[in-house]
């Protein structure tokens, strides 16, 4: 499950962050010095924003070019919720052409941040307040949320609604981003899993069962721990994607380690975690349409 490999391996690795990267990683400034440049970025504007729900009021960024109308989407974060580096993460994508809503998913007992900046699960305090949170969302909860957050960017004046949306996930993100696609199939045109936890379950609600309802292209990317736990998972998505008529690049990133696409995780690999953005780019140029 994705809440255990999260975990796990955290505590492998925070060891390897080293006090002046820590520090670095502990703003927002440092976060966006990590990442690389945009070429060609177009300037943005960004903005807090509150989304009601049939749960309560969601706290959110949404970050799009200064002008004209762009193609939505929407992305959901790993464990740790929403916090600098998914905003700057968010405002990256922004700057190459997109109007990006990233949520706090869990809204319903906290508003982001749900953990100090720099928090780690080394720190059990960390843990007692993150593991219940994951736990307090479920498949109807992905589903509820899914339909608000795109009802609410389709009504927003950046957000070109003839074209598609589309919608990435990282860890826990990975299985809303697959019931995001199955729940509004004729928005959602393109879909990412970054180190996706629980996409393939041997329960009922499994998220790889949804793969008849959508019709998204989409980027599955697994990193190469997740991989040798359950190897087994890239095989049955690749054949439910196949089954379904549907595009899928499903890849296993050699020396990714869970979580290494954010850029303030200790395993985050900056240059497997670019070749996976410029995949996802890829993927969008193509997909929303």
């Amino acid at each position: 499950m994705c809440d255990e490999h999260f975990l796990e391996d955290l505590e492998r690795y925070a060891n390897r962050l080293t006090r002046r990267r820590f520090g670095a990683l502990s703003a927002g400034a440092g976060i966006a010095m990590m990442l690389p440049p945009v070429v060609d970025a177009q300037a943005v504007v960004e903005r807090d924003v509150e989304i009601e729900t049939p749960d309560g009021v969601a706290d959110a960024h949404f970050v799009h070019p200064a002008e004209g109308t762009h193609p939505a989407v929407l992305v959901w974060p790993d464990a740790l919720g929403l916090r600098p580096a998914f905003r700057e993460m968010g405002k990256r994508l922004a700057q190459s052409g997109y109007s990006v809503l990233t949520v706090n998913p869990f809204y319903r007992q906290r508003r982001a941040p749900v953990v100090p900046e720099g928090a780690t699960f080394q720190d059990e305090a960390v843990r007692n307040v993150v593991m219940p949170l994951m736990q307090s969302l479920t498949p109807e909860t992905h589903v509820t949320d899914a339909r608000a957050f795109v009802a609410w960017l389709d009504r927003q004046d950046a957000v070109d609604t003839g074209r598609k949306v589309g919608t990435t996930g990282y860890c826990m993100g990975g299985p809303i981003v697959m019931r995001t696609a199955a729940t509004l199939p004729d928005r959602i045109g393109a879909a990412a899993s970054f180190h996706g936890g629980g996409l393939v379950t041997s329960g009922e609600d499994s998220p790889h069962l949804l793969i008849p309802q959508m019709k998204a292209s989409f980027l599955i990317a697994i990193a190469e721990n997740d991989d040798e736990r359950e190897p087994d998972v890239k095989n049955v998505l690749r054949k439910s994607f196949d089954d379904a008529g549907l595009s899928a690049e499903i890849e296993v990133y050699e020396g990714a380690a869970h979580g290494w696409c954010p850029p303030d995780m200790p395993v985050y690999n900056e240059e497997q975690a670019e070749r996976a953005w410029s995949r996802l780019l890829a993927l969008f140029e193509t997909a929303l349409a």
